[in-house]
């Protein structure tokens, strides 16, 4: 005899089972669940009655935006405006504190570097170094502050003879005599 094979189907010869549910709940449960706005909602008039109201605080970003734009550019005028409040609270700095401030700098240190070595500077830095070299010297003018150069190489004096290093001498000891007799 020849091989049949089982199935598994049970229908032929087993009688069916009655469902555990009954089929009104088996379609509830098979319901598709309900994400989103329905058809239409954006067009109904209940809603866009109670937008107009001011009811709901929701918007439709799709309507746009309400705030007013420029169709000219700004003016000159307002940027200068900015520029005055932003300049007005910075400190005051002492005449000291801007000599310190301007011999400090970065970028005019590497100019002087560059011009002793015998670099040439094109026109904007050499314009630009000596815009502020003379504010450098305008504050040391006004702070009485002199150069070390000159101080260090006084300009060389007449060789005194005798007669007038001996009469400089001589004042120098009167002066001292001074001195001793204030105790």
């Amino acid at each position: 005899m020849s091989r049949s094979k089982k199935t598994r189907s049970g229908l032929g010869c087993a009688p069916t089972k009655a469902p555990r549910q009954k089929k009104t709940e088996r379609e509830l449960a098979k319901k598709k669940r309900v994400t989103g706005n329905k058809t239409g909602s954006r067009h109904n008039e209940t809603l866009l009655e109670q937008v107009a109201n001011g009811s709901t605080t929701k918007k439709d970003p799709r309507h746009g935006s309400k705030k007013p734009v420029a169709l000219v550019l700004p003016t000159a005028v307002e940027k200068v405006n900015v520029a005055a409040v932003k300049a007005s609270p910075k400190p005051k700095l002492s005449d000291d504190q801007k000599l310190l401030q301007l011999e400090e700098d970065p970028r005019l240190n590497q100019l002087l570097d560059a011009l002793e070595e015998g670099r040439d500077l094109n026109a904007a830095d050499q314009e630009w170094l000596d815009k502020q070299l003379n504010k450098i010297e305008a504050l040391m003018i006004k702070l009485g502050i002199t150069d070390d150069e000159e101080l260090a190489a006084p300009a060389p004096k007449k060789a005194l003879n005798d007669d007038e290093l001996l009469a400089q001498f001589e004042s120098g000891e009167s002066l001292l005599d001074q001195f001793r007799h204030k105790d």
